[in-house]
């Protein structure tokens, strides 16, 4: 059984009730669906709410970092139906390829959204692209939090070191299946097995052979094969240990099957 710790419900197409369905039919069993605006968040936290396998983040990305925080620190305190609760911060970081947002800006709402961790205990979601050296100065200055993930993970085995060096967790996402990423592979590699986790980033980044289509939860199962093949190791026991790195990364009971 797979955990898509990272996807987007909020921004599919299809209805997210279909999309949990697809899932399911795929071993699919649970999701995370992620927060990149404070609005976003918000949704995103009403449509977990209407599953029992649908878990929900609450964070600002640092493209939206120049509209600040408000309300996120309320998003973060709510909690759903007794145990239904918000289960990290973010997606929240640092973005040079595109500077949506000034790179002061980005830091400061990072660093805020650390503190934000810190002070629930919750888990921190962190995008990082083109900023490796700027992202890590910000988590040692502040102090990551323990239960941490790399989302998308796109670095290669220097950034992948430094990261595991820091307790953190990688996710990787259909970028592992891309000709181009010989170097992710490489990571995945050196990757501990009980710090690794698998994701769709959907609608975004499908991965081979869906390459030009809307991505979606259900092709976590793909990334997952690709890798655990890659890595020399049985899938059934790879989406195993995978789901148990994303229920511990995000303190959640397993599943009783």
């Amino acid at each position: 059984m797979w955990f898509d710790n990272h996807c987007h419900l909020t921004s599919l197409k299809t209805d997210p009730a279909e999309a949990v369905a697809v899932a399911a039919d795929a071993s699919v069993t649970r999701l995370l669906t992620v927060g990149c605006t404070v609005a976003d968040s918000s949704r995103a936290i009403d449509i977990a709410a209407g599953f029992d396998n649908v878990w929900a983040t609450a964070g600002v990305h640092p493209h939206d970092a120049k509209d600040g925080l408000e309300g996120l620190e309320t998003l973060l305190d709510s909690t759903i139906e007794g145990d239904r609760a918000v289960v990290a911060v973010g997606e929240c970081g640092l973005d040079y390829h595109y500077d949506h947002s000034p790179r002061s800006q980005q830091a400061d709402v990072f660093a805020r959204q650390i503190e934000m961790a810190h002070q629930r205990d919750l888990a921190l979601v962190i995008h990082s692209r083109s900023a490796w050296d700027d992202t890590f100065e910000v988590l040692d200055r502040c102090g990551m939090p323990e239960r941490t993930v790399f989302h998308c993970f796109t670095g290669g085995p220097d950034e992948a070191v430094e990261a595991i060096a820091r307790g953190a967790y990688l996710s990787f996402s259909g970028i592992v299946t891309f000709p181009s990423a010989p170097e992710l592979r490489e990571a995945a590699t050196l990757t501990p097995g009980d710090r690794i986790l698998v994701e769709t980033d959907s609608p975004y980044l499908a991965p081979v052979p869906l390459r030009g289509k809307a991505n979606k939860p259900a092709n976590v199962a793909v990334v997952g094969e690709f890798l655990a093949n890659h890595l020399g190791l049985e899938i059934e026991a790879f989406a195993a240990a995978t789901t148990d790195n994303a229920n511990r990364l995000f303190g959640l009971t397993p599943a009783v099957v």
